[in-house]
């Protein structure tokens, strides 16, 4: 508009600017970049018409209900899980889910009584699901294994079937994680724009990932009280395993954080740190915001991604990295990262060529005469 001399918005505008961009291009040749600027260009001109704009509902689950009797002592399980065990709501909806698959198999069985339920029906629960999905295979019967223990503990059943059903083993040699050079975060680091409360934003953001590793989703939750600048420590409870955590506030984290609350951040009574950018002001629905704003920080600052993952895990990873470069203990790693156990931190040695390099034996030597083993074939 500015650069056609253009100072009002209506839809002939739209429509220039469409046909400028597409160049005839029907629905069907247009990219995903391309659709969404057609879908922006509608919005404006339904704000520009009606002063409002129309946010279509997102498609409604029907929530899992379990009803008969087998589905009440499902609910008692899954309230045990969520009230002793405090296990985090995605954990729980897991088990929900898979539950309900075993239901639904008792049900379309005739087997309305957990009485009736025998190693046979397990078994044939698990022989009648998909083998091929190796992991929710693997979910499906550590849900059902969880709830046959519970069975047995409250005498529901007589037999602990617990025990007794198979281990589905499933070794999938994870990818390597993407990491990323000292250098190369720093340059991230202060490539970010910090003049705008947009970029304030993100800058802090970015250095929570980067310094103290913190996951996308507990960057979304971040709220005030977990922030204790008495102690100069933020104090969280992990949204993935519900374990707690205490990390120091380091000087430029803690700077950054205080910037973006007195200059950029929008008044509101949210309890939580980080709003979005337009209003209303909220806090962060999805973890996918602190995702994409790292990802359009690595392609601004244009580091190298070229078959590497750039989001804010990758800023966790490469932190742990560094951390075994400089020789630090793994559970001290654990700790930092907040892994439940130092099994999951061993996910990082892998890696770790530099200490690898210190394991490596020399090749024993090969005397000449094993070449010339069976009649000299070898040496031939």
């Amino acid at each position: 508009m500015a650069f056609n001399g253009i100072k009002i918005y209506d839809k002939d505008v739209g429509l220039q600017f469409l046909k400028h961009e597409f160049k005839g291009h029907n629905m069907a040749e247009l990219s995903a970049s391309e659709r969404h600027i057609l879908k922006s260009i509608k919005m404006l001109t339904e704000f520009h018409e009606t002063g409002q704009i129309k946010i279509p509902p997102l498609p409604h689950k029907n929530p899992i209900v379990f009803s008969g009797p087998i589905g009440e002592k499902i609910s008692d399980f899954l309230d045990y899980k969520m009230i002793e065990e405090r296990l985090s709501l995605i954990r729980i909806h897991c088990y929900q889910r898979n539950l309900d698959y075993f239901l639904n198999f008792c049900i379309e069985k005739g087997i309305n009584s957990i009485r009736e339920i025998n190693l046979a029906v397990i078994l044939n629960f698990i022989h009648n699901m998909d083998c091929r999905k190796k992991t929710p295979v693997y979910i499906a019967i550590s849900a059902l294994r969880g709830f046959m223990k519970f069975a047995f503990e409250k005498k529901l059943l007589d037999i602990d079937y617990s025990v007794k059903i198979p281990k589905h083993k499933s070794v999938i040699q994870p990818k390597l994680p993407s990491t990323y050079s000292k250098e190369e975060i720093e340059k991230l680091i202060n490539s970010v724009e910090r003049s705008s409360a947009m970029g304030k934003r993100n800058y802090a953001i970015i250095l929570i990932a980067a310094r103290l590793g913190f996951r996308a989703s507990d960057i979304c939750n971040l709220k005030f009280e977990n922030l204790h600048w008495e102690t100069s420590t933020i104090e969280i409870r992990q949204i993935k395993t519900g374990k707690d955590i205490v990390l120091p506030i380091l000087p430029d984290v803690g700077n950054a954080i205080i910037d973006y609350l007195k200059y950029a951040r929008k008044r509101s009574n949210e309890p939580y740190v980080f709003l979005t950018g337009r209003p209303p002001y909220g806090h962060f629905t999805t973890s996918n915001v602190v995702t994409h704003v790292v990802q359009r920080a690595f392609v601004k600052a244009e580091i190298k991604i070229k078959e590497k993952r750039f989001g804010p895990h990758s800023l966790r990873h490469s932190l742990g990295f560094r951390l075994l470069e400089e020789s630090t203990a793994l559970p001290v790693i654990t700790e930092v990262l907040g892994h439940q156990s130092s099994e999951s931190t061993r996910y990082y040695l892998r890696i770790d060529l530099k200490s690898m390099r210190q394991c490596m034996l020399d090749v024993p030597p090969v005397t000449f005469d094993f070449y010339e083993q069976k009649g000299g074939a070898f040496y031939e």
